[in-house]
């Protein structure tokens, strides 16, 4: 998996790149609570549900299902719905599903349930660039720690804060055009 911080990329760079009229600050914070939620199945471990398991580590956490699922609850709970409801839905959807998106395409780990509960195989992305991540601290202060982090900021961030950019631009040229 990217770091924890690689996770937030995702809702960071698109939620500034469309700006706080379509995805408005408490939105953004609930884009970037669904982008971590996923690794809250880490927890499996501590009940000795295995990896391997649809309820274990990228397992039923890390489908479209649970992003869709998460997003649409999100979306009710933070009163979203009543202001660009689909707006604030999609964002929240991209934010969630981004998390096992990025963790597919990682060199570790046994690949993510994306399609669960349709089926429990887990998935590779064919472009595996992302160095996966550490588990624990210690571990993450180390040279095997940097060389996630150099990974994470040539594979993760460089392309999401060039379409959070590129959002932007847009955005930005879209507004010029109207007046």
């Amino acid at each position: 998996m990217p770091t924890l911080i690689g996770h937030l990329a995702a809702p960071l760079g698109i939620g500034l790149g469309l700006g706080s009229r379509t995805v408005p600050r408490r939105v953004l914070a609930s884009g970037m609570v669904l982008a971590l939620l996923p690794d809250l199945d880490v927890l499996a471990f501590r009940f000795g549900i295995p990896y391997n398991s649809p309820f274990g580590h990228r397992g039923f956490s890390h489908s479209l299902v649970f992003a869709a699922i998460a997003a649409l609850a999100f979306t009710l709970l933070i009163g979203a719905a009543r202001r660009r409801p689909l707006a604030s839905f999609l964002f929240l959807f991209v934010s969630a599903a981004s998390h096992a998106l990025l963790d597919a395409v990682t060199d570790g780990g046994l690949g993510v349930a994306l399609l669960w509960p349709f089926s429990n195989e887990r998935y590779f992305a064919p472009f595996r660039a992302i160095e996966v991540s550490p588990l624990g601290l210690s571990r993450f202060f180390s040279d095997r720690g940097l060389a996630v982090l150099r990974s994470e900021l040539l594979w993760v961030w460089l392309p999401l804060s060039g379409l959070g950019l590129w959002l932007y631009a847009v955005r930005r040229m879209r507004t010029a055009w109207i007046r």
